[in-house]
């Protein structure tokens, strides 16, 4: 910072310097202009004179020529020399004396620009010095400057922006993690104590083959978690290739697959699709829509119904089932967020199918919304850009 103070002092103390040049040039032209006829004008009057005769005339102003008496011609010569040694001397005294102001109000420029340079960039300092400091303990420290506003004010106040939107982001991430070792931890615990318990004592067929079908299921479990986990981060990537999507024929397809699913919960799913092009990855909008409707038809009572609706707005899955607080809709799309308490059953994707959505939905650039139903269950809204 301290090379651009100095380039601002330069450039500020330059310019008044220069200022100061043109002004005392201009006094002096101003001055020397007129200063021998005024000064020719003030020592005439003192000399012993007589009447003005017509070849001194034209030595003073014509104003004065017919009221004033002149020297005569050898004592003119004279007054006319002290007119020029007292102009010379008051030029050469003026000079000295604007030299002399210049050289004190260039060294005041100066300093008044490295002042001004300083207070310019100090917000720049602060935000400099913060940005070093930052560290996983203190992402909660904020610059907030307190200064006008302008252009400095709003880099800081972005630079605050900027901290807050990192830290929602670790933390999120700080919880991701914990949660996700929470959740790689809880099949590996069931498969140890299946083995170590289960298989104790010489267990009959019988046992053995619950223990072995219980393995099965949580290993499934945690396989389903872990390509979870994979299909998260790899739509937080973004996008590595697209093409056109029909988006009414994926949900047609996804729709026909949970269809089955679907009759053994006593769920009815009512499919409305008008035809919509999206741009984007296909594999990673089957899983959008895919997570979307499973998800409906799992978190259902029997007896209940999922309407589905594809149209220029995008994707809206609504679904009855048990009641939703308004206020945790909004965290339902976070990893590892349930409505409900944890259940192990299959295909329950450990709480990533929302916030799946809503990652793909985002690196399509797309949104992603809910409400609560006021009878109960989920109504889910994806909005993504259609392609003509």
């Amino acid at each position: 910072m301290n090379s651009e103070r100095a380039r601002l002092t330069a450039l500020y103390g330059g310019l008044l310097v220069v200022a100061g040049v043109l002004l005392m040039g201009l006094v002096y032209l101003l001055v020397s202009d007129r200063l021998y006829r005024s000064v020719m004008t003030a020592v005439a009057p003192a000399v012993p004179t007589y009447r003005l005769e017509a070849y001194s005339a034209s030595a003073l102003p014509a104003s004065e020529a017919a009221q004033t008496t002149v020297v005569q011609p050898g004592q003119y010569a004279v007054a006319r020399k002290v007119s020029t040694a007292a102009g010379d001397a008051v030029l050469s005294q003026l000079l000295t004396v604007s030299a002399l102001s210049l050289a004190v109000y260039s060294a005041l420029s100066v300093a008044l620009a490295w002042w001004m340079a300083g207070r310019v960039l100090r917000p720049v300092g602060v935000i400099t010095a913060r940005a070093r400091r930052l560290s996983g303990s203190n992402l909660h420290e904020r610059i907030a400057l307190k200064a006008p506003p302008g252009e400095l004010k709003e880099l800081a106040d972005t630079f605050d922006g900027m901290l807050d939107r990192i830290e929602q982001l670790v933390a999120a991430r700080q919880r991701f993690a914990a949660n996700a070792a929470h959740e790689l931890r809880t099949p590996l615990a069931v498969q140890r104590a299946a083995a170590e318990i289960g298989l104790a004592d010489d267990p009959p067929p019988e046992k053995v083959a619950w223990i072995r079908d219980k393995l099965i299921d949580t290993a499934d479990n945690s396989e389903q978690l872990i390509e979870g986990l994979l299909l998260l981060a790899v739509s937080d990537e973004g996008l590595r290739r697209r093409e056109r999507v029909d988006l009414d024929a994926t949900t047609a397809t996804v729709t026909e697959a949970l269809a089955a699913e679907a009759a053994e919960r006593s769920v009815t799913v009512d499919v409305a699709a008008r035809p919509v092009s999206v741009e984007g990855d296909p594999v990673l909008l089957d899983h959008l829509v895919h997570n979307l409707v499973a998800n409906a038809v799992r978190h259902n009572h029997p007896g209940g119904t999922v309407r589905v609706r594809v149209g220029p707005g995008g994707l809206e899955v609504a679904n009855t089932g048990p009641v939703v607080a308004p206020e945790t809709v909004p965290l339902l799309f976070e990893p590892f967020r349930r409505a409900q308490a944890r259940r192990h059953a299959p295909g329950e994707g450990a709480g990533l199918g929302l916030s799946i959505v809503a990652s793909v939905a985002r690196a399509h650039g797309g949104d992603v919304g809910a409400t609560a139903n006021p009878g109960g269950g989920l109504t889910a809204r994806v909005a993504l850009p259609t392609r003509a």
